[in-house]
């Protein structure tokens, strides 16, 4: 109904209405949903313009009426695909910036204007933004029809992008927030910004014609078994092959190019083909996962073969509804693309789906709507989205979740968890609470060698291979569904076979950060929060395997199988198992460069080059043979993005475990040198050895001391009793294998180069000078010096004086890669590789580890002198110093920087106030800059730790985030060791 300013106006007549329908350009799974309520609203006999941007045919083949009007338009861009499965995050922020933020204003000008122009009664939207804003200013009530919206989606791309972002987030919420109610469909996503809900069942397609119908029109008798390929934009350059389907099997494939050939068993289908009826006359579905797939898929109990897409985070959502329905089976994507696809059909054709719900939503939303237009009111008096998105900032899958603790996680989402009674959260969650896990753990299973020395983390993660023990046993007595991971995990071991379990802390970077790669001395403490692995050996023939591991149990033999537990929030897939023989070539182990490339070639699945690369590197480095399958569980519960080294904690607790399962007896020093060679060559991220060895040689409440050239651990520093470290999370994802880390260190080399040229051309002037002078009459040492400076290993040894005196101001702010390779050839970094078109930053790159160094040092010795607050401001000043010389090498970041001015503030104002001691005396960024987390020094009071929540409410307010906040210590993974634990009644404990 129009809202007339007056409000005498006459109501529209039930009989003649006019709706506006505004769809996202994001995917035809949206034009063929809305066809379904366009559909019965124009046999209701009211009038439709559609607001798309999909071709005309997806509306027409199912509606010939005079009643629907087409308006080819796109007002957003949903996600931009950077291939057929992966969504290019910054892409999609960048295309809705072009698209929907700088032409705003006219397109708010011109949707008003339409709208009054076609007397519409009722604003629709599926699910564009700016159509609610637009219906809100020409006085016309809206509601959208959707199962996610925008402001979802795009958080966890601003936290990729960085917060200057999250205007985009917040503008959308408000827009959503304009109209009057949400119909949502199921499988939905948390979406904070509408005010009331009505639920309605999937909106789906009818069917034109019968199985057999279409079958007869195919040609295709109901003996041969049919899978329809329902890919929507398959990946360049991908050929389909005979050998790909089981034999007998027939493959109907929409969307296929004009110009593509397809093997015999393979059909073609007319881009303009009624999908539906071909879906319900096939036996199974292979795709890729949205809602029409996933809707039609349950509607008509159709078994989905589906392969995960990178950064679609809707996606776990609607995965989970096809899993509790028994509708769905995931497939691998390097499977997907290599043809493995067999295991996978036979699989899917062995389900049993059991959706019994409504499948008429297309007909109850249109109803809704159409009582909606004639001045029925659903909508309650509650604050509007915009005004509870205060509250709770959408950080999408980075929702402020982390292991043991709920950090202001909103009400939204905690429902949405509920849904299905499947967990969207972290399952890690529950492993930290507070439970007596001694007494449940050593019930079932002992520990015969090792002590879990009475750390919580450890003892809750015992505790959960207990519960997952009990999954397995559950599982195979009964039908009862069990959550997706829970199933892999608890299918991973046999558990009448010996565990080994590990562990491994982050690490806050207290001082000597991105100088280690120059050699400085830094001085690292392990955090409380740490990951455990569980692993264990099995003779291939034991070996079980769970879903689409199975897809390979044929294929060239078993192999190692990492498994990650509680993936849900990140966009990765949950299991990843590989061939021994994909590490082997001509029989010796791939190079790390192909290593590299084999994990890359599947981004969901990535991060497994940080588990399983720990076997290639034992086997290139140390020649160890792996003969026997090997089982692995990774927990962590070190938030990754932060800074705390969570890369580092996964590859070093992977490696022990491996280690100890193997009998290998590695020093902790060496085991984290192999690490960094996972990270350094496998993973391909540029960082230096400090985090690696933190996590294996670290002690508690110690802060390890090493030079890192390349690894010498000089000490452990105690910290005093009256010091005491935080670290702040400033909520902006960092990453060692960004490009400001990575040019930095570029840069950093360079300079290096530039100094040792500068004291090698000194070095020669000198001597020619010299000709003539006796040698007592020579400076000895002066010559000595620029000889070692001319073959200079780490920057970090030459000392700040020198610096000033000799070479800071002959080096160049900044130069190009290509003039610096025509002068100096190269930077002599082996992880790094110069863009000969980039520009890099000199100067303050070659400073900052000279002086940071001389900081380190500094700070050491004052650790050790007299408790005063001149120790501390000293302390703190430290802090400072090296902060900004991160800022100098462009490494800072807002969010990082507004925290060190928050404990400014705070130390300053409580040092103003006569007769109190300072609480807070310094802060720094940490690790590799560009955002991470904030390591805070004060006296360890009461005080202090008020001052530190007071600090994270502040930033709270003022950014929208509540930070994390890392306290506390644990020991490293050397001093852990291992536990090898085994079921109490099995035959080895006999």
């Amino acid at each position: 109904m129009r809202i007339e300013e007056d409000n005498k106006g006459e109501s529209a007549s039930i009989k003649h209405l006019v709706f506006a329908y505004y769809v996202t350009g994001h995917g035809f799974g949206h034009a063929t949903r809305v066809v379904e309520v366009v559909r019965n609203l124009i046999s209701a006999g009211h009038d439709v313009h559609v607001v798309t941007g999909a071709p005309d045919f997806v509306f027409t083949s199912e509606i010939q009426s005079p009643r629907l009007f087409l308006r080819k338009l796109v007002l957003d861009c949903g996600a931009v695909q950077a291939d057929a499965l992966t969504v290019d995050r910054l892409a999609s922020l960048q295309k809705y910036s072009e698209t929907a933020v700088q032409p705003r204003d006219s397109i708010l000008a011109t949707e008003i204007a339409w709208l009054n122009s076609i007397k519409a009664d009722l604003v629709v939207s599926d699910v564009v933004p700016v159509a609610c804003r637009a219906a809100a200013e020409a006085g016309i009530r809206s509601v959208c029809v959707t199962n996610f919206s925008w402001d979802f989606i795009y958080a966890e791309y601003v936290m990729a992008a960085g917060l200057h972002h999250r205007s985009i987030v917040w503008q959308i919420a408000e827009d959503y927030s304009h109209c009057e109610f949400l119909i949502r469909l199921p499988g939905y996503c948390p979406m904070p910004a509408f005010r009331d809900v009505i639920d309605v069942p999937l909106v789906v397609r009818r069917l034109h014609k019968s199985r057999k119908e279409v079958r007869n029109e195919l040609g295709i008798g109901e003996d041969v078994k049919l899978v329809i390929l329902n890919f929507g934009g398959q990946p360049a350059g991908w050929t389909l092959k005979e050998e790909y389907l089981p034999s007998g099997w027939l493959c109907l494939v929409c969307g296929a190019s004009d110009t593509q050939e397809l093997p015999r068993n393979f059909i073609k289908l007319a881009k303009d083909a009624y999908t539906p009826d071909l879906i319900a006359a096939s036996d199974c579905m292979l795709g890729k996962i949205g809602y029409g797939t996933v809707s039609e898929a349950l509607a008509y109990k159709l078994p989905f073969v589906f392969v995960r897409r990178d950064y679609f985070n809707e996606e776990p959502f609607l995965r989970n509804m096809l899993e509790y329905y028994q509708s769905g089976v995931e497939m691998i994507r390097r499977d997907l693309l290599t043809g493995h696809w067999k295991p996978y059909l036979e699989r899917a054709i062995s389900l049993k789906p059991c959706y019994e719900g409504g499948i008429n939503g297309g007909e109850v939303a249109a109803h809704i709507l159409q009582e909606t237009a004639i001045g029925k009111n659903y909508a309650s008096d509650k604050l509007s989205g915009a005004r509870r998105l205060r509250d709770a900032i959408v950080l999408g899958y980075q929702l402020q979740r982390v292991s043991g603790r709920d950090v202001s996680i909103p009400e939204w989402y905690t429902n949405a968890e509920n849904e299905l009674s499947l967990s969207t959260g972290s399952p890690t969650h529950k492993m930290t609470e507070t439970i007596s896990v001694q007494d449940s753990f050593t019930g079932d299973f002992e520990i015969v060698h090792g002590d879990h020395q009475g750390l919580p983390d450890t003892m809750s993660f015992l505790n959960c291979l207990v519960e997952l023990d009990n999954v397995y046993v559950a599982e195979k007595n009964s039908e009862k569904r069990q959550m997706r991971e829970r199933k892999a995990a608890a299918g991973l071991f046999n558990w009448e076979e010996d565990i080994f379990v590990t562990r491994a802390p982050g690490r806050l970077d207290v001082m000597g950060g991105i100088a280690d790669y120059s050699g400085s001395l830094v001085l690292q403490m392990p955090i409380r929060e740490a990951c455990h692995v569980a692993v264990q050996r099995n003779h291939p023939s034991k070996h079980r395997l769970w879903k689409h591991a199975l897809a390979r149990q044929n294929a060239k033999g078993q192999g190692p199988m990492p498994v990650s537990y509680g993936s849900e929030l990140s966009n990765r897939s949950p299991t990843f198992d590989m061939d021994l023989s994909d590490f082997m070539e001509g029989g010796q182990p791939i190079s790390y460069e192909r290593a590299k490339q084999y994990f890359a070639q599947d981004p969901s699945q990535k991060w497994a080059a940080y588990v399983a690369g720990t076997i290639l590197v034992l086997m290139k480095e140390l020649g160890v043979r792996f003969e026997d399958s090997i089982s692995l569980l990774v927990s962590s519960a070190v938030p990754e993005g932060k800074g705390v080294s969570s890369s580092a904690s996964v590859e070093v607790a992977s490696m022990s475990a491996i280690a100890a399962a193997h009998g290998l007896s590695i020093s902790p020093r060496d085991l984290a040198l192999l690490c960094q060679k996972v990270e350094n060559h496998i993973v391909g991220a540029p960082c230096g050895v400090m985090d690696q060895m933190t996590s294996a040689c670290g002690e508690a409440n110690k802060l390890l001391a090493m030079v890192c050239q390349p690894a010498e651990i000089v000490g452990l520093v105690s910290i005093p009793n009256h010091i005491r470290f935080w670290g702040i999370d400033s909520g902006i994802r960092h990453s060692v294998g960004g490009a400001d880390y990575g040019s930095v260190r570029i840069g950093t080399f360079m300079g290096r180069a530039m100094i040792k040229a500068i004291a090698s051309t000194t070095l020669s002037q000198s001597v020619s000078t010299a000709n003539g002078v006796s040698p007592d009459e020579l400076d000895n040492d002066g010559l000595e010096l620029l000889e070692a400076e001319a073959s200079l290993d780490y920057l970090c040894n030459l000392a700040p004086h020198r610096y000033e005196a000799l070479y800071g101001k002959l080096l160049p702010e900044s130069m190009v890669g290509e003039k610096f390779l025509e002068k100096y050839t190269d930077h002599g970094d082996t992880v790094t590789v110069i863009d000969k078109k980039r520009t890099y930053a000199v100067t303050a790159a070659a400073k900052h580890p000279v002086y940071e160094n001389f900081r380190v040092k500094a700070f050491k010795a004052l650790l050790t002198s007299a408790n005063s607050d001149e120790q501390l401001t000293a302390l703190g000043e430290l802090l400072y110093q090296c902060h900004y010389s991160y800022s100098a090498c462009g490494l800072g970041s807002d969010g990082t920087d507004r925290l060190v001015q928050l404990v400014q503030e705070v130390q300053h104002c409580k040092s103003s106030k006569g007769g109190e001691d300072g609480t807070l005396y310094g802060a720094k960024i940490t690790g590799g800059g560009s955002g991470g987390t904030v390591c805070v020094v004060g006296r360890n009071s009461l005080r202090s730790s008020q001052s530190i929540l007071e600090i994270q409410q502040r930033y709270k307010k003022a950014t929208g985030y509540l930070p994390f906040i890392f306290e506390g210590s644990s020991p490293g993974a050397g001093k852990f060791g291992y536990l090898r634990i085994r079921r109490r009644n099995s035959p080895k404990s006999k």
